[in-house]
């Protein structure tokens, strides 16, 4: 069975990014991004109230790193390694599977410059190699067009889509779910 057991957290680099914990002092850039329509249009999840709340979540985020649950990274640039710009990282993994759910977000202010792209590769990899996942998962609104391209660009493959299957905010959403196998099939 899979685990996560990794006995302090893995930093990733890339050519301009730096992917790091998550800290208590992102909370007031992570609720700017948890309360803006345009970040959250198609993430169905309830928007925090506070800094409070974020703090609460970075906290129960971090324990559920150290517990071997799940791991999820601050997106940075390198040259400002202090200021999150986004999110992305392993949830809602299937231990007896090896799969894990694949999730990223990202302040407009750095859309459409390649920035998930290179984060979601370094992710996808170390998912691979060192987590021994052997698929990951995205669940995706499906007028979400922009996500579902680029996980297309990095080789997943749509498997399903579910009509009304989740509930937020008095209506019934669609998803879809992509799918990734690891190179070795």
């Amino acid at each position: 069975m899979l685990t996560l057991n990794f006995t302090e957290f893995p930093v990733l680099t890339t050519e301009r990014l730096m992917l790091r914990e998550h800290a208590l002092t992102d909370a007031p850039a992570l609720f700017k991004m948890r309360i803006n329509e345009d970040v959250m249009r198609y993430i169905h999840r309830e928007r925090p109230k506070t800094i409070g709340d974020i703090e609460t979540f970075i906290t129960a985020f971090n324990e559920g790193f150290k517990q071997g649950q799940h791991l999820a990274w601050v997106i940075a640039l390198k040259e400002n390694p202090d200021i999150m710009i986004g999110s992305i990282g392993y949830w809602r993994t299937n231990f007896e599977n090896h799969r894990a759910e694949i999730g990223y977000m990202l302040h407009p202010a750095y859309w459409r410059q390649g920035i998930v792209s290179e984060a979601l590769k370094a992710t996808i990899d170390f998912g691979f190699k060192e987590m021994k996942l052997h698929s990951i998962q995205a669940n995706v609104s499906p007028v979400n067009n922009a996500s579902k391209e680029i996980l297309l660009k990095h080789g997943f493959v749509k498997e399903a889509y579910f009509k009304e299957d989740h509930y937020f905010n008095g209506e019934f959403l669609d998803s879809e779910v992509f799918g990734l196998l690891t190179p070795n099939h």
